[in-house]
């Protein structure tokens, strides 16, 4: 049977030429974009993974933030440093009020975990940040993340301490068009960022990664065996 691979490296190859301009649009979640050029800089090669690997990986912020994790009300504290404890630990910055594109790639994710055996499964942790910190306290991200996996955390915090962690990650949000009915959609990068136990980020997912390519991808780098 022939290797799809080939064709895959030679995509892959041509959304690294062209990462910079891709991940320069950010995602308004209800369908405007503005550019911002968060990847200006940044080298990406191919190294045969479906993801974009990056040759100068980012190193992650570590600001005071608030997890869902545990049964405080008002959350309880975390740091994208030193509680990123995992083998592995994928991060994405959304908001539970999106109506598209982070319900779109929440459910990939799980669906790519799901493909894991549950020995990898188990070293895999999942971070979703939030960009809208007004909206999104802990039990609002609780009761959204339980609809694509329990075991996914929910990170919130002040909106100050939340841009700067995203900033580490080349991830920039702001607060989009009125709607309407008077709320709002948030501007955002929608990158799923790959961050190992370094808390460096060695590579990263575009938003319409499919969970097949995804969970190939992550079965990779976990049989890497650890620097």
């Amino acid at each position: 049977m022939p290797d799809p691979r080939p064709a895959v490296r030679l995509r892959r190859r041509c959304a690294a030429v062209a990462g910079s301009l891709v991940l320069a649009v950010l995602a308004a979640c209800g369908g405007q974009s503005e550019p911002l050029n968060p990847m200006v800089g940044a080298d990406l090669t191919d190294d045969s993974m479906y993801g974009l690997v990056l040759d100068q990986p980012y190193t992650v912020a570590g600001p005071p933030l608030v997890s869902t994790r545990g049964s405080a009300p008002e959350g309880t504290p975390f740091s994208l440093t030193e509680d990123t404890d995992a083998d592995l630990t994928l991060v994405f910055f959304g908001y539970s009020n999106c109506p598209d594109i982070c319900q779109m790639v929440l459910a990939n994710i799980a669906n790519a975990l799901a493909r894991l055996d549950e020995a990898d499964r188990e070293r895999v942790q999942v971070l979703f940040v939030t960009t809208d910190p007004a909206r999104d306290g802990v039990t609002t991200l609780r009761t959204y993340l339980e609809r694509f996996d329990p075991g996914f955390v929910g990170i919130t915090g002040d909106l100050a301490s939340l841009q700067t962690a995203a900033q580490s990650f080349h991830v920039y949000f702001e607060e989009g068009v009125r709607l309407a009915s008077g709320g709002y959609d948030v501007t955002h990068n929608d990158q799923v960022n790959a961050v190992d136990a370094d808390d460096t980020v060695p590579m990263l997912w575009l938003r319409d990664t499919s969970p097949h390519d995804l969970a190939v991808d992550l079965a990779t780098l976990l049989s890497r065996p650890a620097s």
